[in-house]
């Protein structure tokens, strides 16, 4: 009796606690703007594809035969231009490590993805009054992608909610725009699924000890009230 008290009273006080948070960070949650929140303030809209069927474009087949007949070839568009892109090592989801190579789709051209170019393909990307501040290339982990493992170009920009733009340093994609306020919901989001080790994931050591405090709540609290009933302390109400 008196251990299952014990556990129940510093049980019911962690997740108390935790719990709180989780009814603080779900409020913000409701109450926030979600446009703003996934740091798409100054995010412009999708420019149009180029008219590929105008365009005079390399065989695929010949630009593998040139490269890595093995990697897989994917037409895209940077900047309203065509480039192949060529993946060597794919990853299951394009945040994983992968391994590119860009290839100018008109010429056979290797490009690199240099800071000039990632200054333009955020511009690109880019509807705000700021102008470029900086470019840094940086390895992950990254704060603002935390799930990221490639290495990404950042530009940033000054404007007044310092909108950083995020672009992918091998592909050239665009992985994402951050700033104020997606720093503000990245914070609560941390808060809400206990993620202070800065893993990106709510699967985390952290968030199963306080899954198996809550069920040593739950289950002290339900051998107290099954002994206190046994003594004569719980009784049904007459009527």
């Amino acid at each position: 009796m008196k251990w299952a008290r014990k556990i129940h009273k510093w049980a019911s006080l962690i997740v108390s606690l935790q719990f709180l948070i989780w009814l603080g960070t779900g409020l913000y949650f409701n109450l926030m703007d979600h446009h703003k929140a996934a740091g798409y303030t100054y995010k412009a809209e999708h420019s149009p594809a180029p008219a590929w069927h105008e365009l005079s474009l390399l065989e695929p087949a010949d630009v593998l035969a040139q490269h890595e007949a093995s990697a897989t070839l994917t037409l895209i568009s940077l900047a309203n231009k065509p480039y192949y892109l060529l993946n060597h090592q794919r990853g299951l989801y394009a945040h994983f490590a992968n391994l590119y190579s860009l290839i100018d789709a008109t010429n056979g051209q290797a490009i690199t993805v240099d800071a000039e170019f990632a200054r333009v393909l955020a511009q690109t990307s880019y509807s705000g009054p700021g102008a470029v501040a900086s470019t840094t290339l940086m390895q992950p982990p990254i704060a603002d992608f935390l799930k990221q493992q490639n290495p990404l170009w950042q530009v940033n920009f000054a404007d007044e909610i310092n909108t950083s733009v995020y672009i992918e340093a091998q592909s050239g994609r665009l992985v994402g725009h951050s700033d104020e306020h997606k720093r503000l919901a990245d914070f609560f989001l941390k808060l809400h699924f206990m993620d202070y080790a800065n893993t990106g994931s709510f699967n985390n050591v952290l968030m199963m000890f306080f899954a198996i405090a809550a069920l040593g709540l739950c289950g002290s609290g339900l051998i107290w009230t099954i002994v206190l009933a046994r003594r004569g302390f719980v009784r049904r109400s007459p009527g």
